[in-house]
Formats: structure tokens, sequence, C-alpha cells
């Protein structure tokens, strides 16, 4: 069976829906770890600086507008090797959506190459409170990655950002590397380009302080995404 098919056939969902459909109204229900990880970040949203919240404020007025006019929001975080920090916003990505109750959004992570889900990534996440398990054993492993047991898993596996399942077109592309926001003039499908870059955690790979800064960046991205969505939250109750 092709990666594919296998994927296809395992039910390949990024975005927030809840398993029990009948129940959507009630609220996601984090794992416990997790859910203490998610408060203290969100506890840490004045650690933002000025400069940063308004490029994220950019995301969130992106998700914002699609959520309005077409209910659903499509994310594709890219980066050069779809390995890190693509991978690790794509998780955050769907996980502040579900926390602050927002459907329709769907997220996906690629590269301007393929290589691998980095399994000190993995680890960093699981150490979150991700439940994730690997269910492939090859060169660029399949991972099923579930924030709660009310939500699918994500299927995350490296790719390159226009390869299916990702969306072909209507999507916003968000880049996490400046690397990959360089070297990628054009992201082909997409309606809207954002940059919201992060600082490789690979420069401190097979150093003593390496399980410390994958942690460090795993953080970042789920206090600054988590802000981005309380943004399109707290929107949203406005215009209510």
């Amino acid at each position: 069976m092709t990666r594919i098919a296998l994927v296809t056939a395992i039910v390949f969902v990024t975005g927030t829906a809840l398993a029990d459909d009948k129940d959507k109204e009630r609220k996601t229900r984090m794992y416990p770890e997790l859910k203490k990880f998610i408060d203290a970040r969100c506890a840490e949203f004045d650690q933002i600086s000025a400069e940063r919240k308004k490029q994220l404020q950019e995301l969130a007025a992106h998700v914002a507008k699609y959520l309005t006019t077409s209910k659903s929001c499509q994310l594709n975080f890219i980066c050069t090797h779809n390995s890190r920090r693509s991978h690790m916003s794509q998780l955050w990505a769907a996980t502040a959506a579900a926390h602050f109750g927002l459907d329709g959004v769907s997220t996906y992570s690629g590269g301007t190459e393929s290589t691998a889900f980095n399994p000190r990534a993995v680890a960093a996440l699981k150490r979150a409170g991700f439940k994730i398990a690997q269910t492939t054993k090859d060169d660029n492993p399949v991972y099923h990655v579930r924030y709660s047991d009310d939500a699918y898993p994500l299927t995350c596996f490296s790719k390159v950002y226009n390869q299916a399942p990702n969306p072909k077109e209507g999507y916003g592309a968000v880049m996490t590397c400046s690397h990959a926001d360089e070297a990628c003039p054009i992201v082909y499908g997409a309606s809207e380009r954002i940059a919201i870059t992060y600082e490789d955690p690979k420069v401190a790979d097979n150093t003593p302080g390496e399980a410390a800064k994958y942690d460090e960046r795993c953080a970042q991205i789920a206090r600054e995404l988590l802000y981005a969505f309380s943004q399109v939250k707290a929107g949203n109750k406005a215009s209510n």
C-alpha cells in the first residue's frame, strides 16, 4: 500500500472535528497534562512582544476572515524540510483552534522538500502532553497525534507542501522558517502568505541542551499560536 493510500485508509483528518458528530457543542476535553501545558502558555501572552503580536494578529485576521466568509479555513505550515517547526506549528494550530472552540479549521504542514518528522520534535510534543503513536517503520514514518480522545488523530509525516493529502489551493501558507520563506517566492495555490518564522531547534542537536532547546521551541510555538487563536475567538465574541 502506498503512503497516500495508507493515509486515506486510516481517515486523514487534520482539523478540529469531534469524534462524536452529535456532540459538537461540547468543549473538547484535552488530555490533563496537555491542558496544564496550554494553561501555562496562555498565562504567558504578556511575554510576546508587540511586534510579534502584530504578525500573529495577521494570522488571526486570515483565520477569522475565512471562518466568517466560508465557515472553514485551511492552514498549511511550511518550512524547508517539514521535520520540526512546521509539524509543531500544524499540531499547535489544530490544538489551539480546538481549545478555543473554533470549528472549521484544518491544519497541514509541508516543506520545500520532504525528509521525516524529526524524533526530537516528536519527543518534545510528547513531553508537552500529546499522545503520539508511530504507525509505520521506514525512513519517513507516519505518526498519529492526539490532543484529545474527543477528536480524530492528526496524521503526520514529511511531505512537500503541495503533496497530497495537503490542499492544492485556497489555503493560507504560513512560512515557519526564513529559509523556506526566501527560497520559495511563490507558494502555488495559496490564497495568502504569512511569515511567522522560528529559530530551528536543530542548532542544539547532539548537545547537552538538546531537549531543553526543543522544549523551548515547542513552548514558544504553542504560546504564540494559542495567542493568535485567542484573538480569533475574541473577535468572534465581539461580532456576536
